[in-house]
C-alpha cells in the first residue's frame, strides 16, 4: 500500500511540474481565460502621408512686400568678374638687383568683383578698380557660362570700365532714374562677394548726393545701408521694379566687412559713361578753367560789391575755357547762361 502512495504522489508532482512550465511558456494549450482574454499591445495609427491629390499646395506667390520678383529680373543682368595681374618684384627693374639675382619671374595675383549686363551685345558695366591692370579677365553669366572680357574704354576719375565679351541675345539690365531717387527707397544690392556666388541684399537710400570722400575726382555717390562687401564692387544696385539705380563701388569699414555704409554711382553717370567710351573711347566733360568761392555778405562788403549770391573768381587757367571768354580772378559771377 505505501509503495502505490509513493508512486501515486511522484505522478502528482510530476505533472504539477509539467503544468506549471507549460502555464508559464504555452498558456495557450491550455486554453487559459487569462491567456484569450490577455490585451493585445496598443496600436497606433497613423495619419496617411499626404499624396500629390491631399498634400497642401505651396503658394507660388510672393509674401506681401517681398522684393522676389525685382531681383529674380536683375539677378539674370549681373555677372561674376575675375582677373588674373602679374606683379612685378618691386626691385624687379633695379640693375643692381638684376645683377645679383638676374630677372625675377612676376607673380600672378587674382581679382574678384562684379558686372552688370548693358546691352544684349555683350558691353557689360563694372568698376573700373575691379579690373584695372588686369593682364586677363574672365565673366562669369548668371546661367553659368564663361566669356573672356576684353577692356573697351575706362573713366577712372568716375571709377567706371566698359568690358565686352563675345556673346549674343544677353539680359541686358533694364535702366531704371537714378534721378528720381528719394531717401527711404527700398533697393537691393546684387553681386558676387567674396567670390562665393551671386548675392542679393537688401536695404533702402540711406542719403543722397554724397561726395567729398576722397574715393574719385567725381563722386556723386547714392548711399544705403544694403550689405556690400569686398567682390560685389560693379554689381548692380536695383529698386523695387528690378531696375538699375546704381553701381556698387564702395564702403565705409573699419573691418572690412559691411556696416551698413556702402555708396553706388548713380546709374545716370554710368550710362553717361557707357555711351561715351562705347562711341568714344574716352569720356568728355565740359569744364572751365576756374576756382571760385562763395561771395559771402562779408566778402562782398569787403571788396564793395553789391548785395546777391554767387560766387568771386579767385583762379584762372591759363588757355581755358574762362580765360579765352576773358574772365579775371576777382570777377564776380552772380549768373550762368
Amino acid at each position: 500500500m505505501r509503495r502505490y502512495w509513493l508512486v501515486f504522489s511522484q505522478s502528482v508532482t510530476v505533472l504539477l511540474a509539467a503544468y506549471f512550465v507549460i502555464s508559464t511558456l504555452k498558456p495557450q494549450w491550455l486554453g487559459s481565460p487569462a491567456a484569450s482574454n490577455a490585451t493585445a499591445p496598443a496600436t497606433v495609427l497613423l495619419p496617411p502621408a499626404p499624396t500629390a491629390a491631399t498634400a497642401p499646395a505651396q503658394s507660388s506667390q510672393p509674401a506681401p512686400g517681398s522684393l522676389r520678383a525685382a531681383a529674380q529680373l536683375a539677378a539674370r543682368s549681373v555677372v561674376s568678374i575675375n582677373t588674373r595681374t602679374t606683379v612685378q618684384h618691386p626691385f624687379a627693374n633695379d640693375p643692381f638687383f638684376q645683377y645679383f639675382f638676374g630677372q625675377a619671374p612676376g607673380r600672378s595675383q587674382s581679382g574678384l568683383g562684379s558686372g552688370v549686363i548693358a546691352s544684349s551685345d555683350g558691353y557689360l558695366l563694372t568698376n573700373n578698380h575691379v579690373i584695372e591692370g588686369a593682364d586677363s579677365i574672365l565673366v562669369t553669366l548668371h546661367d553659368g557660362r564663361e566669356f573672356p572680357a576684353q577692356v573697351i574704354g575706362t573713366d577712372p576719375e568716375s571709377d567706371l570700365a566698359v568690358l565686352k565679351i563675345n556673346a549674343r541675345n544677353l539680359p541686358a539690365i533694364h535702366l531704371g532714374n537714378s534721378d528720381q531717387l528719394a531717401i527711404g527707397d527700398s533697393v537691393l544690392a546684387i553681386g558676387n562677394p567674396f567670390g562665393i556666388g551671386q548675392t542679393v541684399t537688401s536695404g533702402i537710400i540711406s542719403a543722397l548726393g554724397r561726395s567729398h570722400l576722397g574715393l574719385n575726382i567725381f563722386e556723386n555717390f547714392i548711399q544705403t545701408d544694403a550689405a556690400i562687401n569686398p567682390g560685389n564692387s560693379g554689381g548692380a544696385l536695383v529698386d523695387i521694379n528690378g531696375h538699375l539705380v546704381g553701381i556698387n563701388t564702395a564702403i565705409y569699414s573699419r573691418s572690412g566687412g559691411s556696416m551698413g555704409i556702402g555708396f553706388a554711382i548713380p546709374a545716370a553717370t554710368a550710362q553717361f559713361v557707357l555711351e561715351s567710351l562705347v562711341r568714344e573711347g574716352r569720356v568728355t566733360r565740359g569744364w572751365l578753367g576756374l576756382a571760385a568761392d562763395p561771395l559771402t555778405p562779408e566778402l562782398a562788403q569787403a571788396i564793395g560789391a553789391g548785395a546777391g549770391e554767387g560766387v568771386i573768381v579767385t583762379g584762372v587757367l591759363q588757355g581755358g575755357p574762362a580765360a579765352r571768354a576773358g574772365i579775371r580772378p576777382g570777377d564776380i559771377i552772380q549768373q550762368v547762361g
